[in-house]
């Protein structure tokens, strides 16, 4: 998953301490300072979230968009490695990390939505291993897939400190560097096969209530979208990734793989909005798109700028071809597409009988979120610094 072996990277030599790093510091500060509140008092200290709404914006946000959002690392994963398009190497080893660094923060963040938060080890017990619950299977695959993702990442350690270590941690790194280049195939099925199980359970959560879902978004196909907007996101999110990664470090994007990388994407995202569109037709569910509801205006939102906007401007070949409209359709999928329909799901859709309020996030639940938000750039910035993530080559100018 990583390109270990297929393309040459190096840590970048950037200055740390930027501007832009001590705001992500105090954006984490803030954040923590609201996280550590909630354990302290509870949940109700600093979220909305009742009996009628238990799947509030951390769900809806940090759970199901970040698994989302990760999914950079298995689609890029089939690529390299599955259908051997290799001369895309070079930007397996950022989106690797981008998936595990995303999977890493997703389970932080789900310890702040569960109310008994220390017993979040649960799961990893025979003993309380329960086969019928959807929410088994996405924490037992999320598991194993983070695990997975870290051992794929031991390659590029070896790579970093392999001749640089003390004689008895190098010859450590080379023994597992030597078997994992034999075996590292079954690892790299075993995320793909993982990915796609417990994205498309993600959308089984919401099939469970019928009742309390608004129609323009209730439907047995639920499992089926999570699973293909995800893996429609995927390069998006690798796109978005390297262009900001560019950016931030002053080096030229690789238009060179980042153009071929975006012809894939009307295809995924074309049979995403194709699937949407059958499936609303199938289910007369049409003449609520137009009722002028809430839930109409956020679906069309949804469906306009965070589908086809994208689709319209990708299916140019000079907008392929340039970095700000990449970035842009790249940016609208993620944002609208994919942000916007989790939280269209998990909130706005989510509707429930007898209901004393309606819910809205709370500030602490903003905070906490930007906080992991900021958390997770600061320690990509972190992983880039040592390891040989991002390709070597010569910076802008």
């Amino acid at each position: 998953m990583s390109g270990h072996g297929l393309v040459k990277a190096a840590p970048i030599d950037k200055k740390f301490f930027t501007t832009g790093v001590k705001i992500l510091f105090a954006l984490f500060g803030i954040g923590m300072a609201f996280g550590l509140y909630r354990f302290v008092f509870g949940l109700g200290s600093i979220t909305n979230l009742n009996n009628q709404y238990p799947l509030g914006f951390w769900i809806g946000v940090d759970v199901a968009t970040g698994v989302a959002l990760a999914a950079g690392g298995f689609t890029t994963a089939a690529l390299i490695h599955i259908f051997y398009r290799e001369h895309y190497a070079v930007i397996g080893r950022p989106a690797h990390l981008t998936a595990m660094l995303g999977y890493t923060f997703v389970g932080i963040g789900l310890m702040f939505d569960l109310g008994r938060w220390y017993n979040i080890w649960h799961p990893a017990l025979p003993s309380m291993w329960q086969g019928n619950s959807v929410l088994f299977e996405v924490g037992m695959c999320v598991m194993v897939y983070l695990t997975v993702l870290y051992i794929e990442f031991l390659p590029i350690v070896a790579e970093r400190f392999i001749g640089h270590s003390p004689k008895w941690i190098d010859a450590i790194l080379r023994f597992f560097d030597k078997i994992l280049d034999k075996i590292m195939w079954i690892f790299i099925i075993m995320g793909v096969v993982l990915s796609c199980l417990h994205q498309s359970s993600l959308g089984n959560l919401l099939v469970l209530a019928p009742y309390k879902m608004h129609v323009l978004w209730y439907t047995p196909m639920l499992p089926v979208f999570f699973l293909v907007s995800a893996i429609a996101v995927g390069f998006p999110m690798v796109i978005f990734e390297s262009m900001i990664a560019s950016r931030s470090f002053d080096r030229e994007p690789e238009m060179h793989i980042l153009t071929p990388l975006a012809r894939m994407i009307p295809i995924t995202v074309g049979l995403y909005f194709v699937i949407r569109v059958v499936d609303l037709t199938i289910r007369n569910a049409w003449g609520y798109v137009f009722e002028g509801s809430l839930q109409s205006t956020m679906f069309l939102i949804e469906f306009v700028v965070g589908i086809m906007a994208p689709l319209i401007i990708l299916f140019n070949e000079k907008a392929r071809k340039s970095s700000k409209l990449l970035l842009t359709a790249a940016t609208l999928y993620i944002v609208f597409g994919v942000l916007l329909n989790r939280v269209n799901v998990f909130i706005i859709a989510y509707q429930p009988p007898y209901k004393v309020s309606q819910y809205v996030p709370a500030v602490g639940e903003f905070a906490v979120t930007i906080g992991l938000i900021a958390a997770l750039m600061l320690v990509y910035r972190i992983f880039v610094t040592i390891f040989p993530i991002l390709p070597a080559h010569e910076e802008k100018g």
